[in-house]
């Protein structure tokens, strides 16, 4: 029998086949981590500096484990720094249980010392939110929060006041009704097919009424990769994945025109731009402009949340199931298409845009243009590597990078929140000890979270972190020009030396600032035991431009830069001397953009 609620708490935990938690001590949950404490043979504590890295290391570990995620923290303050991290994997479906300590339950609502309303506070996030009355209380509590967690890839919160924690748990007085062992941890994974296989059948006959078919996956495509392939196959189609269905097939795949929207490719744009038919995969991704227009092209959505169909796009038949499952389905009835042109195309068109990537990649001058570490980076990581983005312009060189068969990715993706990377990778790591973990971020991001990196010397946590470096809050900068006509203000980044800060925290440091010397000193870094950073100095002035430069964000451009920018003359030489370098590749933006430049600012080039 546990001694007290808090050891029957990490009791049921067990039960629920939770190997691992996030989270950080407090007067307010440590009767819980004293429960902790005497069953650490059996639970891993990774403990955190910052509350928001244990919501986030918890999303990512349900993200990449599809196992429960769970973090905890102390009452108050500790419940509110959770909640960035729960946002993020409510919005992205990562099952996640948060467990917060709150005051004494005679206190509550009596203004006493961090006595806030919890209970009020997650009801948002989480789908299943509630306070633990009692020891009788909380077997059923804990069992339908993780039940719940899993069953619907969404948060769950439990809040147990202080003195709760450290009852007896032989102190619980049943109600008569509440009967003992009528609630369990028997929990399978709903794997959910279509109703109706006359809805296959519509859907296949559909399909296969067109030529020019596309095929959009997204993070609900993950683990149906060979379905997807062969169905990429049978149709003739290309697979356009968005930013977190990025690993769902290789990009090294014959059959993907990689990512879609502002961090895509041109083909993608293009499939989507000319395709008769589509087919939905797992995705909800939200910028539907991108999206063939309404009538363009008849549509197929397969989704296992009823609500997500249609959600983006009209849609002909929508498939309620399991992505993997349902493709399986759709494929007994599928017929090949034999008109293989338009994927070919685009096979074609593919070819060329990696090859415009690798002269990006491979351009010589200082500082290192970005491009050169994201092309070299999935090369020299291990064939099961797991790699964790985050939000900034490394978005867009993240999303650009070849993957291989077998490498993992993720991010927050909806969310979009800074400083994730590393977070994610302490989640991913201790999911999985034995494959290798990169972080992917920028100085901005790194130096909200860097306290953390601490957090995987004091785990034995052997995670690398590479640190794009260039001083500034660069996506920011870019979209106060490209999508306002805005010079760029309050951007500016104080130089931080980040090998210092690595040596300082007892780990090892390596800085890279030649490109000619890129790839040979990443491998080294990535072969370095421990954890690392590796900062790379690259140029701020390089542009992260979407795929398809518009009209009206090459005059937004030109305008900023005439209203004053104080990198003009830089910039416009970029624009310029890419424009020149690209000037053989069709799929390349640089172009228009200096062309629009040229005509708004009188072509004097960006003259101060």
């Amino acid at each position: 029998m546990p001694t007290t609620v808090s050891d029957h708490l990490v009791d049921l935990l067990l039960q629920w086949g939770v190997d691992t938690v996030f989270g950080l001590p407090g007067d307010g949950i440590n009767g819980l981590v004293e429960a902790f404490r005497k069953t650490k043979d059996r639970i891993r504590y990774i403990h955190c500096r910052h509350e928001e890295t244990a919501a986030l290391a918890a999303s990512a570990y349900a993200k990449f484990s599809g196992r429960l995620g769970v973090c905890f923290s102390t009452a108050a303050p500790g419940a509110v720094h959770l909640l960035n991290g729960l946002y993020d994997a409510k919005i992205d479906g990562a099952p996640v249980l948060a467990v917060t300590g709150m005051t004494y339950h005679d206190l509550i609502g009596t203004h006493y010392l961090q006595d806030i309303n919890q209970d009020y506070l997650y009801q948002d996030v989480a789908i299943y939110n509630q306070r633990v009355m009692g020891p009788a209380h909380l077997e059923n509590v804990v069992n339908l929060a993780c039940r719940a967690a899993l069953a619907n890839r969404a948060v769950a919160h439990v809040a147990v006041p202080i003195d709760i924690q450290v009852m007896p748990a032989s102190a619980e007085r049943r109600f008569k009704r509440n009967v003992k062992g009528h609630t369990s941890a028997d929990y399978q994974q709903p794997r959910r097919l279509p109703a109706d296989d006359a809805l296959i059948k519509q859907a296949a006959k559909l399909l296969g009424s067109k030529s020019k078919i596309a095929i959009l996956a997204g993070a609900g495509a993950r683990g149906a990769g060979a379905e997807l392939e062969q169905v990429a196959e049978r149709l003739g189609a290309p697979v356009i994945k968005a930013m977190l269905g990025k690993d769902c097939i290789a990009d090294t795949s014959e059959y993907t025109t990689g990512g879609i929207g502002v961090v895509g490719t041109r083909p993608s744009v293009e499939a989507l731009k000319s395709c008769e038919a589509l087919l939905i995969v797992g995705s909800s991704f939200p910028y539907i402009e991108f999206f063939p227009k309404p009538g363009q092209a008849v549509s197929v959505q397969i989704d296992d949340k009823p609500e997500h169909i249609g959600l983006r796009h009209p849609i002909d038949v929508g498939l309620v199931g399991d992505a993997q499952a349902t493709l399986r389905a759709l494929l007994s009835r599928l017929k090949r298409n034999e008109d293989r042109s338009f994927l070919a195309k685009l096979q074609r068109e593919m070819e060329e845009w990696w090859a415009l990537m690798e002269k990006r990649a491979m351009d010589l001058r200082r500082p290192m243009p970005p491009q050169a570490v994201s092309w070299h980076l999935p090369d020299l990581m291990a064939s099961n590597a797991i790699l964790c983005g985050d939000s900034g312009t490394v978005t867009t060189w993240a999303a650009r990078m070849r993957l291989r068969e077998g490498q993992k990715f993720s991010f927050s993706g909806t969310m979009c929140s800074m400083a994730a990377a590393l977070p994610y990778a302490i989640g991913a790591q201790a999911a999985y000890p034995d494959r290798q973990v990169v972080a992917f971020t920028g100085d901005g991001s790194f130096t909200m979270m860097m306290g953390d990196f601490v957090t995987l010397i004091q785990n034995k946590l052997p995670v690398k972190v590479v640190v794009l470096k260039n001083n500034t809050l660069g996506l920011i900068k870019w979209e106060q020009m490209l999508y306002l006509g805005n010079p760029e203000y309050g951007v500016d980044l104080a130089p931080v030396d980040f090998v210092k800060v690595a040596e300082a925290c007892g780990a090892r440091g390596i800085r890279i600032e030649e490109p000619e010397r890129c790839r040979d000193q990443l491998r080294e870094a990535l072969a370095l035991e421990g954890p690392v950073v590796i900062e790379c100095v690259v140029d701020p002035l390089e542009p992260p431009w979407p795929p398809v430069v518009t009209n009206d964000e090459a005059k937004k451009l030109a305008i900023a830069l005439a209203r004053g920018e104080v990198n003009r003359r830089p910039i416009g030489l970029t624009i310029g001397r890419h424009a020149a370098q690209e000037f053989s590749f069709a799929g390349s933006p640089f172009g228009a953009a200096a062309r629009a430049i040229e005509k708004l600012t009188g072509g004097d080039g960006g003259k101060e």
